[in-house]
């Protein structure tokens, strides 16, 4: 069993987000060229109908449907047309009893009309005469002014990730900006006197530096702004200094890294000196991932992340972007993809801790196998190979080989 002192995962989350203030960033008011993938503020109501006028669906006749009705082939309805009306253009003109008029898919319907007759229901006699074939009811082959939405109906709520589709519709309504909620900045800290930037020679002993690079790619990801602060040597005085320089620049702080003895409490001391409460918890039973750190400092949350990637990685998935999604104000439910496939070897996992494991994808003869990739949480190649990520939780010992699982794609 492992230490009682460790949370579970699911205690963790919970008590992290119960430090994190719901929609707390502000706003910022943009246009919609440039939303798509933001969080709306702020409800948005539409300020006029949709599509606001009368259009047909089809290629036909403007009709009044009473004068088709009883119209078949054997005895076809006989309508004078009355004229032709343009795409793009307002009839100016009204059908009376009898009347016609010939109309495109999307164009408006004159006043009179109910209806509208496909041409391949219609014959043409002349210019001016059609025999209508069979029947049509009222508002076939229409749609009405408020059919999509209606003036004063809302169209997005707040709290919702904007999709090209929803930016579709506020072009539609004529709305040419809204406010969003502004990208969180996330500060990111590297720590520790073996890393160096990645344009530098390695020599034994030093490591180039990954971690920035992946967690500016998972912020963005999840609609914050990365930024980079920089690599720290395993100093107090030193990381101290640039997280408190961190501390007034960014909505959120992730310190990375550090293997010097002592480290991670210089860390932990550090994020409970910015303020309070401080740190919410300092370690849980997951693997990789078990020493992380996280606080909330006077409502800042402040993370101390493991310094290696494949851990960085699971700790920002389950930890850093949830916190991001409550400071952003996300109401939307997002459902993680997630396939059935047989496991190609047996697994086991320690009792009370959940494990991630990265796992490769194949097909074979029609079923889909996952393929653990079982390396140190220090080798990056695993998770850039790894096609999903397969969770054991922590009231299970494994899976067994052949045993069908569920596989979260990555």
């Amino acid at each position: 069993m492992l230490d009682k002192n460790y949370l579970s995962l699911k205690e963790s989350i919970k008590l992290l987000l119960e430090h994190v203030e719901f929609a707390s960033l502000p706003f910022e008011l943009i246009p919609i060229e440039v939303a798509y993938n933001r969080i709306t503020y702020e409800d948005i109501y539409a300020p006029e109908n949709l599509p606001g006028f009368r259009r047909s669906t089809v290629d036909g006749f403007a009709v009044r449907s009473q004068d088709t009705f009883g119209a078949k082939e054997t005895m076809p309805a006989y309508l004078t047309v009355k004229g032709h009306i343009p795409m793009g253009k307002a009839p100016n003109f009204s059908l009376g009893q009898g009347e016609a008029a010939e109309i495109g898919t999307g164009g408006m319907l004159p006043d009179g009309a109910d209806a509208v007759i496909m041409l391949e229901h219609v014959n043409i006699i002349s210019p001016d005469l059609i025999e209508v074939l069979r029947p049509v009811g009222p508002g076939e082959n229409v749609i009405f002014e408020d059919e999509d939405i209606r003036k004063g109906e809302l169209v997005i709520p707040k709290g919702r990730k904007l999709k090209p589709q929803d930016i579709g519709a506020l072009a539609g309504l004529g709305i040419a900006e809204i406010k969003v909620v502004k990208k969180p900045t996330v500060a990111i800290i590297l720590t520790g006197d073996e890393i160096i930037p990645h344009t530098e020679k390695t020599i034994p002993g030093k490591v180039r530096d990954i971690n920035s690079f992946v967690l500016a790619g998972l912020i963005d990801e999840a609609g914050g702004v990365p930024l980079k602060m920089g690599i720290v040597k395993d100093s107090y005085k030193d990381i101290k200094a640039l997280v408190d320089r961190a501390y007034s620049s960014a909505d959120v702080i992730l310190i990375t890294g550090g293997t010097s003895a002592g480290i991670k409490d210089m860390t932990a001391q550090i994020i409970n000196e910015l303020g309070k409460p401080g740190i919410i918890f300092h370690g849980v039973s997951i693997k990789p991932g078990k020493p992380i750190i996280a606080g909330v400092c006077n409502k800042k949350p402040v993370f101390g992340l493991p310094g290696h990637p494949v851990a960085v990685y699971i700790c920002f998935e389950l930890f850093v972007k949830p916190v991001l999604e409550k400071m952003l104000g996300i109401t939307d439910k997002f459902y993680k993809t997630k396939i059935k496939a047989k496991l190609t070897r047996s697994i086991f996992s320690q009792a009370g801790r959940t494990d991630f494991i990265r796992v490769s994808l194949e097909e074979k003869n029609g079923d889909l196998w996952a393929d653990p990739l079982l390396s140190k949480s220090g080798l990056i190649m695993t998770l850039v190979k790894a096609k999903g990520i397969l969770c054991i939780p922590e009231d299970l010992l494994g899976f067994e080989k052949n045993e069908e699982v569920e596989v979260e794609v990555i």
